[in-house]
This record gives C-alpha cells, structure tokens and sequence, in this order.
C-alpha cells in the first residue's frame, strides 16, 4: 500500500466529522426575538404535522381505493370534558 494513499485516508476520516457536524443555531440575543422565534418554530411545526396527517390520510385513501377495500366504520370520538 502506497503511503500517499494511508496518509490521504487518515486525513479524509478525520476531517468528514466536521464536514458534516451540523452546529445549532446562534441564540438571539434578545430574549423577545428567543421568544418570536419560538413561536415561528412551533407554528411551523404544527404547520408540517398537519400537512402530514393530510397527507397521510390521502395515502390511505388512495391506497383502499385501488386494493378495493372499504373504509371501516367510523370510530365515535370520546367526549371531551
């Protein structure tokens, strides 16, 4: 094994951590803007969990409809207090 091709081995595994470490955000400074931010977060969030639920059930029906299967009978929800 040449010895060009350990040492750019070596070098390549010790730099891929840090080419693909992923560092978090820097925390505002304000803590107005910590709490805005905040709430974009959770928005968003809530925002993609919905699509997702919606997207989730368009699956389910497109995938009944071509296996020709019938929905089950709806599930009464429990009261909320």
């Amino acid at each position: 094994m040449d010895i060009r091709t350990v040492i750019m081995t070596v070098a390549m595994a010790a730099t891929a951590g840090a080419v693909w470490a992923k560092l978090p955000p820097a925390p505002p400074v304000d803590p107005a803007k910590a709490a805005e931010a905040k709430k974009a977060a959770d928005d968003t969030a809530k925002k993609d969990a919905d699509l997702l639920g919606k997207y989730q059930d368009k699956a389910v029906t497109n995938y009944r409809k071509n296996k020709g299967i019938k929905a089950p009978a709806p599930v009464k929800a429990a009261a909320k207090k």
